[in-house]
């Protein structure tokens, strides 16, 4: 290597030589056409000043490259900006005096040539820098000569430009840096394609470790890489295209939640000003009921405090006569008189105290009551409302659409030994349950009216299971943990606990809350269950390619809702059985 790197040099050196010569002779001929750019320093990419020759044959301003060398003095180790030759002791610097008189001419020409193209300043983002400039300016590459293997600027690239023997060299641009195309073993090119193992190589790794392999060379794979780069591009745009399509959809949809909130928010307040409204009014009629009735009460109490004070005179003015009468002598007229008097002019009793005592306790009680029971309904209701408001949630993705989006979200589940039916027996780490003459032992959880069973773990996130039967007919249902085990409600639907999806060979019939809803769609013994528990979404799959949606309800789910499976049977059924499929 160091042989044709010397031979390289000799070249390089004799060529550009020569090419000074050329010019220099030619210019009086040409007068003034001369590229300036030729005549730079690619240290300060000025025109040379005080032109010195370094022994690897390139040309830099004195001042230039003292400089350069200066700065690594203490290693000991000199080497060429443009070819990186080290020399050792540090060379002797003298004028080039031929070099000097060319571009003193061409800085006296009236018609200089324009100035060379600048190179970009390698930044910190930069991985590729040229391998010529000086550690003090170093510019950004932009070609890589995979002859040289070395990074070019462009000013250092212009010899591969103009100099003969140079525009052969093949030249590509500079991505990446050189390192990473060069085989870590052996320090070569990797030029060669292995398909064996799918890998770039060096000629040298054919010999060894990759003997025997399928070797193409690069061009060749260019065309099968170029195929695949066409059909990686159209994913990601057709990717680009599905993602501006839920992009457009998602601001739709954000629109219509704005709207729709909207609205909401009006209604609520219409609803709650009526309530306010409804609960003032009633406030207003009760105080006028007391109002009136402490009226009613104050009237009676006069009218009767009245008679009281009219009876207490007349019986005061009896008492009177009654007294005169006991100071009078004539007996006679004593004896005539008493009758009169002794006759009574009581009016009828009147004791507050004589009958029940009523006060308008009685009423705040009777409001308090009131009170109370909405605030348990509120309490009731409330989960429900917030519930309900949390359904839009932007950062919920969207419905699967394959049977492969789906099993993203597959969970294990197992069935509650507590809760199956007596005679359902369960099998296979708990996940199949089949009839059995054996009995199950009592338990507070399990089913006693219905052959069924519930699941032991409580979904409250996106989840997806499916179900495999051999029955007369099959529930796939969910329910809350506390819906009914012993009475004719426990039947999976037949409540507001839960919503069951029962099939048979006649088709298939949703119920919930006791409600009955016709199904249609082709028979399966698999279905899909597909849970999104926040947006309040549950599914039934006909498990297929593509899958086949058999119901879909929306309702608000307050709970952790618990897989079940219910079956149908007679005893004399061959081969009865429900199970979750494993797909975990």
């Amino acid at each position: 290597m160091k042989f044709l790197l010397a031979i390289y040099c000799f070249i390089v050196l004799c060529c550009e030589q020569s090419w000074f010569i050329t010019m220099a002779e030619q210019q009086p001929e040409r007068g003034v056409d001369l590229d300036q750019s030729q005549f730079c320093c690619s240290v300060c990419l000025d025109l040379l000043k005080e032109p010195v020759t370094v022994p690897c044959g390139h040309s830099y301003c004195k001042s230039c490259i003292e400089c350069c060398w200066d700065e690594v003095k203490k290693k000991g180790k000199y080497s060429c900006p443009q070819c990186r030759e080290t020399f050792s002791p540090r060379p002797v610097l003298r004028r080039n005096n031929m070099l000097a008189e060319v571009v003193e001419k061409l800085k006296k020409s009236s018609t200089q040539a324009s100035p060379p193209a600048a190179a970009a300043c390698a930044g910190p983002a930069d991985i590729v820098i040229c391998d010529f400039c000086c550690e003090t300016s170093q510019n950004k590459a932009t070609m890589f000569c995979l002859t040289c293997l070395a990074s070019y600027c462009p000013v250092h690239l212009e010899p591969h430009h103009s100099v003969p023997v140079l525009k052969k060299h093949q030249l590509v641009s500079a991505t990446i840096p050189l390192q990473e195309k060069m085989c870590t073993k052996h320090n070569k090119l990797m030029e060669v394609y292995c398909r064996t193992d799918k890998q770039l190589v060096c000629t040298l790794c054919v010999i060894d470790e990759h003997k025997g392999h399928t070797i193409i060379s690069v061009s060749v794979q260019k065309a099968e890489t170029e195929k695949r780069l066409a059909l990686s591009q159209n994913k990601v745009q057709e990717r680009i295209r599905q993602r501006e399509e839920e992009l457009k959809e998602l601001s739709q949809a954000e629109e219509n939640v704005k709207s729709c909130a909207q609205t909401a928010l009006q209604d609520c307040d219409k609803i709650f000003a009526e309530l306010i409204s409804s609960m003032q009014r009633r406030c207003r009629e009760v105080k006028k009921l007391i109002g009136d009735q402490e009226k009613t009460a104050a009237a009676q109490a006069e009218k009767q405090q009245l008679q009281l004070e009219e009876e207490i005179s007349k019986l005061r003015r009896r008492d009177a006569e009654l007294e005169q009468l006991s100071h009078a002598d004539d007996l006679i007229h004593m004896i005539q008189t008493l009758p009169s008097l002794s006759t009574s002019c009581d009016s009828p009793d009147f004791s507050p105290g004589a009958g029940p005592v009523r006060s308008f306790r009685d009423v705040t009680d009777c409001v308090s009551e009131l009170r109370d029971k909405l605030e348990r309904v509120i309490k009731d209701t409330w989960p429900r409302i917030s519930a309900t408001v949390s359904y839009i949630d932007f950062s919920l993705p969207p419905v699967p659409k394959t049977r492969d989006g789906f099993l993203d979200y597959c969970c294990p589940l197992t069935l509650d030994g507590n809760s199956n039916y007596p005679y359902l027996h369960l099998i296979e780490d708990n996940r199949r349950v089949r009839p059995s003459p054996t009995t199950y032992s009592a338990h507070p959880d399990r089913f006693t009216k219905f052959p069924q069973v519930l699941c032991r773990e409580g979904l409250t996130e996106r989840s997806y299971w499916e179900v495999e039967w051999h029955a007369r007919t099959l529930s796939a249902a969910v329910a809350y943990n506390n819906i009914h085990r012993t009475s004719d409600e426990s039947r999976f639907g037949n409540d507001d606990k839960s919503w069951c999806l029962e099939c048979t060979e006649n088709g298939y019939l949703f119920r919930h809350n006791n409600v009955v809803t016709r199904v249609s769609g082709p028979r399966s013994e698999r279905i899909g269950v597909y849970l999104d528990y926040k947006s309040g979404t549950l599914c039934f799959y006909h498990v297929s390619y593509p899958m086949i949606l058999l119901h879909k309800v929306q309702d608000t789910f307050t709970k952790p809702l618990y897989p079940g499976l219910g079956l149908e049977y007679e005893w004399y059924d061959i081969g009865v059985f429900a199970q979750l499929a494993k797909l975990w």
